[in-house]
């Protein structure tokens, strides 16, 4: 994407695991991208590696950006960034856009929405799947909410960072988007380890049983990009957390009951991923959900 095509001015705040490679994705197409982060030495380090972006010594220092983009790990941070003492919300002028491209709940989403555009302020989401590798590749997925002119405003932006930009609907629908597919994302994680597991207590060796299920019709995102690269050789580095997925998980099954659908298999998942989260390490990857379901199955894999 071309600097011409994007808004004149650009704001980022959230500069983590995701949100520092989607930013330098931004930096590189938007020279003079401003940066903020609640962390300095997360703001030293992006300023170090990307000296054409400029740092932000507050969020008031966005108040001239047409766009600013959030990748925040909960609804309640961008809670507090949008609506605080010193929230973004009281800094933008009229006719400016919020990006949320975390995985925020969605009826927050909508009643942020509500809120911001009292002030003549679009909330846009726009949360991503991929993960960090392919973030750090400008190879996301972005699923988009929001009102038309807006989503079109930043869709040249969104593309900077993406393989593919989808247009969801109205704003909520993101996030409600994100929610679902990272439940079963979830499940098709838990579901592969189950079946590994018992395979290797029968005897099967675990990477045979793996091409055979990638060569049949059980494979999944798990079995295809996670299980040899991170379970097999015991890494356990995809780059997300147990916890972040937890969370998902919650939104997405919160999201069922309040459209008053009983998902059972939902509902059992959100159970072994809260079980397996409690008894992991703080800042367990998600694929060490294996390792709590070898323990609590009495399996091991060789």
């Amino acid at each position: 994407m071309s600097a011409a095509a994007a808004p004149t001015r650009a704001g980022f705040v959230g500069l983590g695991a995701m949100g520092s490679p989607i930013a330098q994705n931004f930096s590189n197409a938007v020279p003079g991208l401003r940066v903020f982060d609640a962390n300095p030495g997360a703001l030293d380090r992006f300023a170090a590696e990307n000296p054409s972006s400029v740092r932000a010594g507050s969020l008031a220092d966005l108040a001239d950006c047409d766009v600013v983009m959030l990748s925040l790990p909960t609804s309640d941070i961008v809670d507090t960034v949008l609506l605080g003492p010193d929230g973004l919300l009281g800094h933008l002028r009229p006719g400016s856009i919020v990006v949320d491209m975390g995985s925020s709940v969605p009826a927050r989403t909508q009643a942020l929405a509500e809120r911001a555009a009292e002030k003549g302020i679009a909330i846009v989401d726009a949360p991503v799947s991929g993960g960090v590798a392919r973030a750090k590749q400008a190879d996301l997925a972005v699923m988009v909410g929001g009102d038309t002119e807006a989503v079109e405003r930043v869709r040249p932006l969104l593309e900077a960072t993406a393989r593919e930009v989808i247009v969801v609907g109205p704003a909520g629908s993101g996030h409600a988007a994100k929610s679902l597919n990272n439940l079963l994302s979830a499940s098709g994680l838990v579901a592969a380890a189950e079946t590994m597991l018992v395979g290797a207590k029968f005897g099967i060796d675990p990477a045979t049983l793996l091409a055979v299920i990638n060569a049949g019709s059980g494979r999944n995102n798990t079995t295809e990009t996670k299980y040899e690269k991170f379970v097999l050789s015991r890494s356990f580095a995809s780059g997300f957390t147990a916890e972040l997925m937890r969370k998902d998980v919650g939104i997405a099954l919160d999201l069922a009951r309040e459209q008053g659908v009983k998902i059972g298999l939902g509902e059992e998942l959100g159970r072994i991923w809260n079980d397996a989260t409690d008894a992991l390490e703080p800042g367990a990857d998600q694929t060490e959900i294996v390792r709590y379901l070898e323990e609590a199955y009495g399996l091991e894999s060789p």
